[in-house]
């Protein structure tokens, strides 16, 4: 299967035989857009006209792979840059559970530095310090001292993740400005657009206007415990800044300071190529708190095409011969109300009994045993209570094994025993089996004693708080998403058969003619001709 990819992807950033290849780019864009699965790329699809209708004018593949199972952002993001998947990066979800360390909250953000005085998961020193392999811009910096290697994103951990250990410049927004964690004062391209942004918030903003596309789908949805969903129009009342991280006007921010890094840093005009990662988060907001087939989610998408336009015409503008990939850390799944409405009965809730602190304390209770007994959520990771002794770990791991596969909500449970004797992969990620989509999120030093799977259509949010929707499974609706490869004046068509996002590193390697060691990642080069993916 490996063979027919590489063949029918020869179209990757190919040029008509008759001119001559052209040099490489001197700027590699690489866009992330949270929570864009495969599907709403299809869907939407005929509706675009602006960047997104011009970047599917190149290759694309619609059927992409975040092949893992722990479909998150921290995990996906990883495998774009890196080449490899999570089970190689160490990012085995956007959090974890290490008992060992010497402080009171045994979980682990993906994106922090746990040694920091202080640090917590949610109050942390941002760092790349628990990402285990290099990323393409590391690379490249490695071989050319004078690539810059950028990242501007919604979330630390779509920054971080892309640019590695050692970025340049790597810009976040931390719930109120663009921030970064290396220590450095913004630029002018950073601080005008915190000032901006300041002012943006300070105003209410009215609704958007829906086309007719949109309107069609502006049928509110009851929930329990929530508003209704499914009309809304991102109308904000001054200093909204979760309605503004929920809007199309975010992801407007990140692509306005991204824009402003380039200006100023001047890349592409230096001695070598240049990478710049930039991670679109709003579309993941809109997903959790409407979710992904209402008036919300269209609206979004019609006005996020318009912001990449505009920001492919800056490009344009720059004189830059540039380079642009596009494709998303995960998918998602609608909200199961809406679900059932639409033709799809099996759509539930999860049973909050599933909890791992209301399994452990039901085991606890029935074989005596003190403390928690199990850590972690509904599904995924659940980790056994280290403070029991061997012989006790081993009877409450009995005891959980035997209540989570009886739960008729869980698809499957997989130990850590059963993961490690698991393969990696290699074949087409379509084809994976659930062991195989877990084996690729096994880390045996982070990931839990077993994991646990829930059936298809099962949303892991019991009690519904602010968000509706999630996404994290390992079915496809979270891990199909679409990669979308952009040149200007190459030669594209839309690829049927499926790729992985850890193939991307090692396409724009091939590209740029950065050389990588045989079997030194997980991916592939998509193009399979020698002038891309040059051998060692």
């Amino acid at each position: 299967m490996r063979k027919l990819i590489l063949a029918a992807a020869a179209a990757v950033l190919a040029f008509p035989a008759a001119a001559q290849q052209p040099p490489p780019p001197r700027l590699l864009v690489v866009i992330s857009v949270d929570q864009f699965s495969a599907d709403l790329f299809d869907e939407y699809r005929p509706q675009f006209s602006g960047g997104l209708a011009r970047l599917a004018e190149g290759t694309v593949f619609h059927n992409g792979y975040q092949s893992h199972a722990n479909t998150e952002t921290c995990p996906g993001h990883s495998t774009i840059l890196t080449g490899d998947h999570p089970a190689r990066t160490g990012i085995i979800g956007n959090t974890w559970i290490d008992q060992s360390v010497q402080r009171s909250d045994k979980i682990i953000y993906c994106a922090e530095d746990p040694s920091a005085p202080g640090s917590s998961h949610s109050h942390y020193q941002v760092s790349a310090v628990q990402l285990r392999v290099p990323t393409l811009g590391e690379l490249m910096k490695a071989r050319w001292p004078g690539s810059r290697n950028v990242a501007v994103a919604g979330k630390d951990r779509a920054a971080v993740m892309m640019s590695g250990h050692r970025a340049d410049q790597r810009w976040f927004w931390n719930g109120r400005q663009f921030a970064t964690d290396l220590g450095a004062a913004p630029p002018q391209a950073i601080a005008a657009t915190n000032a901006a942004v300041a002012r943006m918030l300070a105003a209410p903003s009215p609704a958007l206007e829906p086309p007719p596309f949109c309107s069609q789908r502006a049928q509110p949805v009851a929930v329990a415990g929530h508003a209704p969903v499914g009309g809304g129009n991102f109308a904000r009342a001054a200093g909204d800044g979760d309605a503004f991280e929920a809007s199309p006007a975010f992801d407007g921010a990140i692509l306005t300071a991204a824009a402003g890094l380039i200006r100023e840093v001047r890349l592409g005009q230096g001695s070598a190529p240049d990478v710049l990662s930039v991670g679109l988060s709003a579309t993941d907001y809109v997903g959790h708190y409407y979710g992904t087939e209402g008036q919300e989610m269209c609206l979004n998408l019609i006005e996020l095409d318009r912001e990449i336009g505009d920001f492919l015409n800056f490009l344009d503008g720059t004189g830059v011969d540039y380079a642009v990939v596009l494709t998303a850390d995960h998918g998602g799944q609608d909200l199961p109300e809406r679900l059932r409405l639409h033709g799809v009965p099996d759509a539930q809730r999860v049973d909050p009994a599933l909890a791992a602190s209301a399994v452990g304390k039901a085991i606890g209770a029935k074989l005596g045993l003190a403390g928690p007994v199990l850590l972690g959520d509904v599904s995924g990771d659940i980790y056994i209570d280290r403070s029991l002794s061997p012989a006790d770990q081993a009877r409450a791991l009995d005891e959980a094994l035997r209540f989570y596969r009886a739960h008729p909500q869980v698809a499957a449970v997989f130990t850590r025993d059963e993961l490690a004797r698991t393969p990696v992969p290699t074949t087409s990620p379509d084809k994976w089996s659930l062991i195989e989509r877990a084996r690729a999120s096994f880390d045996p030093q982070r990931s839990g004693d077993f994991v646990v799977i829930l059936k298809e259509h099962v949303t892991p949010i019991g009690h519904v708080t602010k968000s509706v929707a999630t996404h994290g499974s390992p079915w496809d609706y979270d891990r199909r998403v679409p990669i979308l490869f952009w040149r200007p004046g190459f030669q594209g068509a839309t690829v049927d058969i499926p790729a992985d996002t850890v193939d991307i590193m090692p396409t724009l390697a091939g590209l740029i003619e950065l050389p990588l060691a045989t079997g030194s990642i997980d991916g592939h080069c998509l193009d399979g001709t020698p002038a891309f993916c040059p051998q060692p």
